[in-house]
Parts: structure tokens; sequence; C-alpha cells
């Protein structure tokens, strides 16, 4: 059954989705040596569940229910939006985490639909990513190490989107070769998530290299290469982007260098938050101005102060690589909350363009 739901019925898994950020940002900060006021709840070791999981796995599972336009769908951001209130609330573990698992599981099934539906590489990349992501919940859930867990949760980000961007890249009509080089990077990463499984180093390892060719795929052939020639929103989609493919390639060469050696310190900082804020963010700050009106049905007209926050993201997250390559506390710290800053600066920014758009339709 096909439905149009209400965008009022969504309003509070999106005002979930919104807690669990910032929830997730005030745990950054707290875990990173910036003292805050103590909440009624430590949450600072729900970090990366509130980030991946409560936040963007959220955004992800209610972007394809809303494009899917069917009832069940929606089942998948409603389980993970209240698993990331739970994290927050401090339940026991075992609810928000089984939440999770199960919207997860939620989200694979909705790929599996899809793909029955349409047989591509670039579905298939996504379906595959949200398996990553139960995979990750479910070790968590059983009570494996969070770093075990971690590059599950980095595969689901990283081939959802890269199969987004597949899917678009279909406009440059890619050849059958260039679709086979993306299928095998992607096949590469996957196999050493898989290896983590029996050797955790040498998984990670294999993995990284996989990251490596992703990245190099996608500053190849993604659309990105010839909109940056162009203006307005377009241009800032692609100025997101190809920096963010930079930084996927970073991130897989500290991979396949550290391996497992690091689940913790400094070169795991380096090895997380290049992948995670200079890639995964740099994508969400260029989709957000189209997946927001999809979703919530409200424009976000373009504006050139939307470069603010993304320039104040790559700059600060240099400095904290910085940090954690001279072994410097400091540095990385400051970085960590220029980090927060920026991505605080495009919620506003965002929310500015939001009202922006309201005033001039009325």
């Amino acid at each position: 059954m096909q439905t149009n739901l209400n965008v009022r019925a969504l309003r509070p898994i999106v005002v979930l989705v919104v807690l669990a950020l910032l929830g997730g940002l005030w745990a950054a900060l707290v875990r990173i040596g910036w003292r805050l006021p103590q909440l009624p709840v430590p949450i600072a070791g729900q970090h990366g569940a509130l980030m991946v999981s409560g936040f963007l796995g959220t955004l992800v599972c209610l972007e394809r229910a809303v494009a899917l336009r069917r009832h069940w769908a929606y089942a998948a951001p409603v389980l993970t939006a209240i698993g990331g209130l739970a994290l927050l609330l401090g339940l026991p573990f075992a609810i928000g985490r089984s939440l999770l698992a199960l919207g997860s599981l939620g989200l694979a099934l909705v790929f599996v639909f899809i793909y029955r539906q349409r047989s591509t590489v670039d579905i298939l990349s996504m379906f595959v990513g949200a398996v990553m992501w139960l995979v990750g919940n479910m070790l968590w859930l059983f009570g494996s190490p969070i770093y075990d867990a971690v590059p599950w949760w980095a595969g689901f980000l990283i081939l959802t989107i890269g199969g987004e961007r597949l899917e678009l890249s279909r406009v440059l009509v890619l050849r059958r070769n260039s679709q086979l080089m993306f299928s095998f990077a992607a096949g590469l990463f996957a196999m050493g998530l898989l290896v983590s499984l029996l050797d955790f180093d040498i998984g990670l390892r294999i993995a990284g290299a996989g990251l490596f060719a992703l990245g190099a795929w996608l500053l190849r052939y993604d659309v990105a290469r010839r909109t940056i020639r162009q203006s307005g929103l377009t241009r800032f989609i692609a100025a997101c982007l190809l920096p963010g493919y930079v930084w996927l390639m970073i991130g897989g060469a500290l991979w396949s260098l550290s391996g497992g050696a690091s689940t913790a310190g400094f070169m795991y900082d380096a090895m997380l938050h290049s992948l995670f804020l200079g890639f995964v963010f740099s994508m969400i700050f260029g989709h957000a101005p189209i997946i927001f009106p999809a979703v919530l049905r409200v424009g976000v007209p373009y504006h050139p102060t939307f470069y603010v926050p993304l320039a104040l993201l790559h700059a600060t997250l240099v400095l904290r690589l910085a940090g954690d390559a001279a072994g410097d506390f400091g540095w990385t710290r400051a970085g960590g909350l220029g980090n927060a800053v920026a991505l605080a600066a495009f919620i506003v920014g965002t929310a500015s363009a939001v009202v922006r758009g309201r005033k001039t339709a009325a």
C-alpha cells in the first residue's frame, strides 16, 4: 500500500534525530576533554552510536521510507529514533541497542524490496551497507568492544553514500569497466571487514585499501568533477563532495597503515574522524539542501554563507589531524571543538535557509 504521510507525522522523528545529534556532539566534546556541565545521564560512551545510528542512520531510514511511500518502511526510522532516545535517557543498554539493531534490520529489508524492483549495482551497494550497519549493531548488542562495531558502522555510511553517488553518476553514462571498478573497490572493503571478524588487524588493512580505491573511484568518476564548474547550489554541492573523497582516501590509507593496532589514542582519532567528519559530514552538508525538501517538504534555498561551516569543518579537521600526527592533544582538542562548532553552524545555517524560504514563499 502506497501512502503520503503528512509531514506533521514525521516531526517526532525529526525531533529525536536532532536530540541524537546534539547529544552526540555533547558526548564528543566531553570525550575529547572539554569540561561541560554534568548531564543527568552520562552519555560520553554513547557518542558513536548517537551520531551513526541515532542521527545519521535514522536520517537514511527516513529518507528511504519517504521515497518508498509505504507504511511498513517507517518502522525502521521509528525504531532507530527511539533507540537513540533510549541511549540518551540512560535506559538499560540492551533496550537501546536492540532497537537500533531492529531498525537496521528494517532498512536492510527496505533495500531487499527495492532491489527486487531494480537490480542495480548502486542499490546492491546500499543494501550491503545496511547489512553492515546491522552486523555492527549486533556485535555491539552482544557485548563486543565498540571498536569492533565501528568499522561496520563506517561501512554502512560509506557504501550508502557510494551507492547514491553511483546512482547519480549514471548521467555520465559510465562504461561497464568503471562500474566493475566500483564493485571491486566496494568488494575489497567488504572482504576486509569479513576478514576482521577472524583477524582484526589484517581485516582493517584490507578494508583500508578498499576505502582508498573507493575514494579514488569517486574522485575520478563522480559527476561533481563537472558540476564544480557551474554556479550556485550545484557548485556548492560539488565543493562538498570533492574534498570529502580526498578525506575518504586519507582515511583508507590510515586504516591500511595502522590496521587494528590502534583502538584508542591519536591514530585511532585520525582513522575515525577523517572518515566520519571529513567524508561523511561533507556529504551531509552537500546533500542537505536536496534531502530536507524531499523529506520534510521545506525549501532550503542556497546562500553563499553555506560555505562558512564547510570551510570551518575542513580547516578544524586539518588542525585535529595535525594534532594527532604531532601527538599534541591541545591541537586535537581545539580541532574537536572547531568540528562541533562547524556542525552547529551547519544546523543554524540550514534552519535560517528554511526560514528564508518560507518568507519568500509567503
